[in-house]
């Protein structure tokens, strides 16, 4: 497949709670695995402070660079909840309460009183958007352009991103092959599979060591999008193991 017909994306988490580890990340493995799954490459992932200039430098950099720019956190009802602003900013919008999204919060706050000034914070959208349905709390997130806005608590986020997946155009999957280098260390295979990888240049190849607290193992994994070519690869990768001493 071209680069041209890849479906791409990054990650863009916004708050300051991220940065100092009060609150840890749920939300980049849940994404990056679903991407996969359904054929959405997930490119980058980077994480800014809750300060607007920040924010709209990020948005406007990685939603030019790939198909889609998701984002998590920043749209409650706080004074530092601000990425709504942000991101109607770098897609040179307007910004307002959108009676679509009062709508939605009224089904939770049917009494006038408790849809107060801070709540109807959580109602203002960018000029344009669609929103994006959240079934726990009512208060949407939206799509404007490439990019999506979702809410950074985890269980909020997931619901926004099954109910935004539909809408999006998806590429071919990436598949995997996972062989155990038999105890190698990667140094004695390193420069073989580099050869390998030289023969398959649409494949990915990567060596993975893990350390179960007693030794190293090494996982050599290949990755390809046309189940032929990952057959063949994998096949490449396991005649170069065998070729060499064993551990």
């Amino acid at each position: 497949m071209s680069e041209q017909n890849l479906v791409t994306a990054a990650i863009l988490v916004i708050g300051d709670e991220i940065l100092s580890g009060r609150t840890k990340d749920k939300n980049i493995g849940y994404m990056a695995e679903y991407m996969t799954a359904v054929g959405i490459d997930l490119r980058e992932v980077r994480v800014v402070p809750d300060i607007e200039e920040e924010i709209v430098t990020a948005a406007k950099a990685l939603s030019g660079r790939y198909t889609y720019l998701f984002t998590t956190g920043g749209i409650g009802p706080t004074h530092d909840d601000i990425t709504a602003d942000c991101i109607a900013k770098a897609a040179g919008v307007g910004i307002d309460i959108d009676e679509r999204a009062v709508a939605l919060l009224r089904e939770r706050f049917p009494n006038p009183d408790d849809l107060n000034e801070a709540r109807l914070r959580m109602a203002r959208i960018p000029h344009g958007a669609e929103l994006i349905d959240n079934p726990i709390s009512r208060a949407p997130g939206f799509m404007i352009q490439n990019i999506i806005v979702m809410a950074g608590v985890p269980s909020i986020m997931q619901a926004m991103f099954e109910n935004v997946l539909p809408r999006l155009k998806t590429g071919a999957k990436l598949q995997s092959q996972s062989i155990d280098s038999g105890g190698r260390p990667e140094g004695a295979y390193a420069t073989a599979l580099g050869q390998v990888q030289k023969q398959f240049s649409d494949v990915i190849i990567g060596s993975y060591p893990s350390f179960d607290g007693k030794r190293f193992q090494n996982q050599i994994v290949v990755r390809a999008r046309d189940p032929h070519v990952l057959a063949a690869a994998a096949e490449a990768v396991q005649a170069m193991l065998d070729t060499l001493p064993p551990a």
